[in-house]
């Protein structure tokens, strides 16, 4: 027997210290994550400041920005973090993501010099934990129609509206907040606690629960003029930062189809039917095969989308590719795992069940499947069909 991932030889694709990072972060979910992660699952909660904590002490918050207490590791040492991050939950992966991807991404991307030595090296420490706020209730896949505003008083800003499906939003310490104003879209940094700005938890989810959601209120909400991102102008302000979320997931999504996979293989040898293990069969096998080559396949876009990003040519029409099929694939090899686990697969016994309606929801954030579907569409074709 091997394993999935040997199918494909995949570890000859990484450098050394690629290899390390994987295994001290999989150690870390094997300790902390894997032996309670069900149960915060069927509970609804997360103990996202501790995990914060524990990850920040291994360097992963924002590991592929430089400076500011930052690791500045390479986007293929980001990517398997994210993979076995996923393969733990996705709701880890969300945390992880949004802290270094969108929140820490965004200042240090567009912030002042002020901004980035006020927040980002506590919250590479994951001492500080940030949230970003885009989609509001009517405005997931078109955010430029957004409603939340931000208006000049004096040498203040008030802000008003409402941000809804926000990971991490009620345990953050500072919210980036996209408004419109005169001047079009820009983005603040909206601290915990400030007048005005309240977070609500979202409940009821079936999808993602061990994953803080929220919604974010914004009544009348003043801010200074330094609160302001001034690097960020548009749109292109938060899409460049939903970029670096995506490729994230192009991992992440692989990580938790590998742990359906493994899953599968190993309690299809155990299970006995018509006594004979249930491996034994053709049909079984062929399952097996069939989710073993897109899983490899899926993989190998990955590094090589990471190879493109660590040499500066990697296009948003990529991601949104590697997006799209693996999380895709992904939600296949989900379902198609819960079938050879029958009965078995619908409990929090197994962790199949938890990745597929977990991977519900990566299919629609960060850019629904139909969303990058129209972005490759209109690579290729050079027409824009959005409208």
């Amino acid at each position: 027997m091997i394993a999935p991932t040997a199918l494909f030889a995949l570890d000859t694709l990484l450098t050394e210290e690629e290899r390390e990072i994987r295994s001290t972060v999989r150690r870390v979910c094997d300790r902390e994550i894997r032996p309670h992660v069900a149960g915060w699952f069927e509970a609804g909660e997360l103990p996202a400041r501790e995990l914060a904590r524990t990850l920040g002490s291994i360097g992963v918050l924002g590991m592929h920005l430089d400076g500011y207490g930052c690791a500045g590791m390479g986007a293929v040492s980001y990517g398997l973090v994210c993979l076995e991050l996923e393969a733990a939950d996705s709701g880890l992966r969300s945390l992880v993501s949004v802290q270094g991807s969108l929140a820490m991404y965004a200042i240090w991307m567009y912030g002042s010099e002020e901004q980035k030595q006020e927040w980002l090296p506590a919250m590479a420490a994951g001492e500080r934990i940030g949230c970003f706020g885009l989609t509001e209730p009517d405005f997931g896949s078109d955010p430029g129609g957004m409603r939340t505003t931000a208006k000049r008083e004096g040498g203040d800003w008030v802000l008003n509206g409402t941000k809804l499906w926000i990971t991490n939003g009620s345990v953050s310490d500072v919210a980036v907040v996209w408004a419109r104003t005169d001047e079009g879209i820009r983005g603040f940094l909206v601290p915990a606690g400030t007048r005005g700005f309240t977070v609500n938890d979202v409940k009821h989810k079936i999808s993602l629960r061990a994953s803080v959601t929220s919604e974010l209120v914004l009544d009348g909400v003043r801010l200074p003029a330094e609160a302001m991102l001034p690097g960020a102008r548009g749109l292109s302000g938060p899409l460049g930062c939903l970029n670096e979320a995506r490729f994230g997931i192009v991992f992440g999504a692989m990580g938790a189809a590998l742990d359906c996979l493994e899953t599968a293989i190993a309690y299809a040898a155990d299970r006995e039917v018509f006594a004979r293990p249930l491996s034994s069969y053709q049909l079984t096998q062929e399952k097996l095969a069939d989710m073993a080559l897109e899983l490899g396949k899926g993989l190998l876009l990955a590094v090589h989308l990471g190879r493109l990003k660590e040499a500066g040519t990697l296009t948003p029409e990529q991601v949104s590719a590697g997006k799209l099929n693996n999380v895709r694939e992904a939600l296949e090899i989900a379902r198609k795992c819960r079938t050879l686990l029958g009965a078995s697969g619908i409990t929090l016994e197994y962790p199949v069940i938890r990745h597929s309606v977990n991977l519900e929801s990566v299919l629609t954030y960060e850019g629904t499947s139909e969303i990058h579907s129209l972005v490759i569409g209109k690579a290729l074709t050079g027409i824009a069909a959005f409208k």
